[in-house]
């Protein structure tokens, strides 16, 4: 059997991957704005995550 996933649990993971990816440039930098950028996406990125999980969870309980 395999595990659906949503579009927020995608998007999620994405933007956690992309935030990393940013905050990893902003240190390389020394660009603080873009590394404390990343941080804020890698954070909307596991609300957004755990958003679809929640979805999922309720999608087949029911």
């Amino acid at each position: 059997m395999r595990k659906m996933v949503n579009k927020d649990q995608v998007a999620g993971v994405a933007k956690q991957v992309k935030g990393s990816i940013k905050q990893a440039a902003g240190k390389a930098t020394g660009n603080r704005r873009t590394q404390a950028e990343g941080m804020a996406d890698k954070a909307t990125g596991k609300v957004q995550k755990a958003y679809g999980d929640v979805k999922d969870k309720i999608k087949k309980a029911l």
